[in-house]
C-alpha cells in the first residue's frame, strides 16, 4: 500500500472521465498531474472489471511517478490490488469500516456525504479519512437528488477531517466554497471539458490563492 504523500489535503481533486481508451486516458491525464493536483481518482462507470483493473493499474504507475497520490472510486478491493493510495466510496459502495480494515490505517478513504452532516459524522466514526459533499450546483456527471449548501461545509469542520466540495463547480463559483470551508475542490468536467484542461487546473488552484 502506497501511503497517501499530502496529509493535509488543500486543492484540486481531479476525477477521471468515462474513457474507454486507456492510452487516451492516459494521455488525457499525464500533462496535468504536474500542473498542481492535490488528489486523482479513478472514475470509469462505464467500463468493465477488466477495463476497470487495466485503467486503474495504469493511473497508479503514472501517478507514483509524478507524486499524486490516486484514489479509486467506489472499489476499495480494486484500490487495494494495486496499491493505490486509497479509495472513494458512495452509500452503496460497501462499508467503510471493511474498507479501512482492507486498505490500513494510512489509506486514504472518502466518503460521499450528499446533503447530510449525520452521514459525515458516520463516516468519520467507521474510519473515513475526508468527507465529500454535494452537489453544489447543477452538474450534467450523473443524476442529482440532494443538493449541498455552503453552510455545510462550516458545520463538518468540527469532524477534523479534509472536506471536499463536489458537484457543478467552476473557477468562478470554486471560491466561495473554499470560502466557505472546503479544503479541496472536486472537479471532472471542468477540467476534461474545457478548451485549455491546463489553463482550467491552474483557474481552479487560484480559488485558494
Amino acid at each position: 500500500m502506497t501511503p497517501p504523500t499530502n496529509t493535509s489535503p488543500r486543492g484540486l481533486y481531479l476525477i477521471t472521465p468515462d474513457e474507454a481508451g486507456t492510452a487516451r486516458l492516459l494521455a488525457r491525464v499525464a500533462p496535468l498531474l504536474e500542473h498542481g493536483v492535490t488528489w486523482l481518482q479513478y472514475r470509469n462507470k462505464a467500463a468493465d472489471a477488466a477495463l476497470r483493473r487495466e485503467q486503474a493499474t495504469a493511473l497508479q504507475a503514472l501517478c507514483a511517478r509524478a507524486g499524486v497520490p490516486l484514489l479509486v472510486n467506489d472499489d476499495a478491493a480494486l484500490a487495494a490490488e494495486i496499491g493505490a493510495a486509497g479509495a472513494h466510496l458512495g452509500e452503496d459502495d460497501g462499508a467503510l469500516a471493511a474498507a479501512r480494515t482492507l486498505l490500513g490505517p494510512d489509506a486514504i478513504l472518502g466518503a460521499s456525504c450528499y446533503d447530510s452532516l449525520a452521514l459525515a459524522r458516520d463516516a468519520v466514526a467507521a474510519g473515513a479519512s475526508y468527507v465529500a459533499f454535494g452537489a453544489f450546483f447543477p452538474t450534467t456527471t450523473k443524476l442529482v437528488t440532494r443538493r449541498a449548501t455552503p453552510d455545510l461545509l462550516g458545520d463538518a469542520a468540527a469532524l477534523g477531517v479534509p472536506r471536499v466540495a463536489i458537484g457543478g463547480i467552476t473557477p468562478e463559483n470554486g471560491r466561495a466554497l473554499v470560502e466557505a470551508g472546503a479544503d479541496l475542490l472536486a472537479v471532472i468536467g471542468g477540467v476534461f471539458d474545457a478548451p485549455d484542461p491546463v489553463a482550467a487546473v491552474h483557474a481552479y488552484r487560484r480559488c485558494f490563492d
